[in-house]
């Protein structure tokens, strides 16, 4: 038997529903979308125009806000790089970013930053979150972006975006938020939302790797000012060329129906979830990294002190899968820099693992952790 896969912040299983609708799109009806003189590209086109639809629909936002990309890094890139020739249009060349972003946003940032730009790092409370005052505190009249993801990959805390939103409206700065975290997940949260820019996945909530979206929000009837990072074609928006993949778009418009479908019960599952581990948990040493009160249901940071985390994780690698860390293109691992902007100590950090659960997670072998913490910990005396 599998262990249990416990790091759906990492990725997730393909839905099977998700994978038939794939098979489709790659073997019957997989015309090019831009074929329109046939029936095999029209059916593409008709595939792409349901998935954008549902996409949207799960944004609360209107279909052509939404354009396709290979995933939630790349629309990061787009959002942030693409913004760079307006800021040297406007003279506004200072950003607002936190200090636990992404990869995937702090690499765009450092790329800004030997451009000229003036990028700032919010620090966050102990609790793994940024104060909405603190935003309040540095916009300045050259702000030309802030960019705050949604759910921390690592710990799970929730950013207070909405709180945030209507602070950066009351500006002439753009607002984006990395929600590869929560879509499909925080989905109130997100219809909500009021931002310029939204990046989303489609492999952190049972759909397929290798696509994404972003969303680009109208002010009244103007697109804020983005200029494509990639050239050859006029795909999406004009933003995005290259020969759509019907397939994988396909499969997000179905994973994305399926969030709004089952998301109560899903949410439900995650919580019964949370609870059987909190009290396993209960019976050893322990602490929890980040804000409960604003943590996703699925995710627990957790710090077994005296427990080396790589230890921990070789030593249960035949009954759990879980990490202890982000997961990045490379596969290495590195001291987090999201706990040590949280203030954790050495030793906190070092002894810190990460359990993420979602759909298809039934029983979680708590025992095999539980007897793994105590005979590490026990060694460690």
């Amino acid at each position: 038997m599998k262990p249990t896969y416990l790091d759906y912040n990492a990725t997730t299983p393909t839905d099977p529903r998700v994978v038939e609708v794939m098979r489709r799109y790659s073997l019957v009806d997989f015309g090019n979308a831009s074929s329109l003189h046939h029936s095999h590209g029209s059916a593409a086109k008709q595939a792409i125009d349901e998935a954008r639809g549902k996409v949207a629909t799960l944004l609360s936002v209107q279909a052509d806000e939404i354009l396709f990309t290979s995933g939630a890094t790349e629309s990061n890139n787009l959002a942030l790089l693409g913004l760079a020739d307006q800021g040297r249009r406007t003279k506004r060349r200072h950003i607002l970013a936190s200090s636990i972003e992404h990869s995937s946003v702090l690499g765009p940032l450092r790329a800004l930053g030997r451009q000229g730009f003036e990028v700032e790092l919010l620090p966050v409370t102990s609790g793994g979150y940024v104060d909405p005052e603190e935003i309040r505190i540095r916009l300045r009249s050259d702000t030309l972006l802030v960019s705050i993801m949604h759910a921390n990959s690592e710990t799970g805390v929730l950013q207070p975006v909405l709180e945030m939103a209507p602070i950066v409206a009351g500006s002439n700065s753009l607002f984006h938020v990395d929600a590869a975290q929560t879509f499909g997940k925080e989905i109130q949260d997100l219809q909500a939302l009021e931002c310029d820019f939204l990046s989303i996945s489609g492999h952190k909530m049972l759909g397929p790797k290798g696509v994404g979206a972003l969303l680009v929000r109208r002010r009244s009837t103007k697109r804020p000012p983005l200029a494509p990072i990639m050239y050859g074609g006029g795909q999406e928006l004009g933003l995005r060329p290259g020969t759509l993949p019907v397939p994988l778009i396909a499969g997000l418009g179905v994973a994305a129906e399926l969030a709004i479908q089952e998301h109560e019960t899903r949410e439900r599952q995650a919580l019964a979830i949370r609870c059987e581990f909190l009290q396993a948990l209960s019976k050893v040493e322990y602490r929890i990294n980040g804000d409960q009160s604003r943590t996703q249901r699925h995710v627990l940071n957790v710090s077994f002190l005296g427990v080396d985390s790589e230890a921990l994780m070789l030593s249960l690698k035949g009954f759990m899968a879980f990490s202890n860390g982000a997961a990045c293109s490379s596969g290495a691992q590195a001291r987090s820099h999201v706990l040590a902007a949280m203030g954790l100590s050495g030793e906190r950090i070092s002894t810190s693992v990460r359990f993420s659960w979602g759909p298809g997670v039934a029983r979680v072998p708590f025992d095999r952790l539980i007897d793994a913490v105590r005979s590490l910990s026990e060694s460690a005396v």
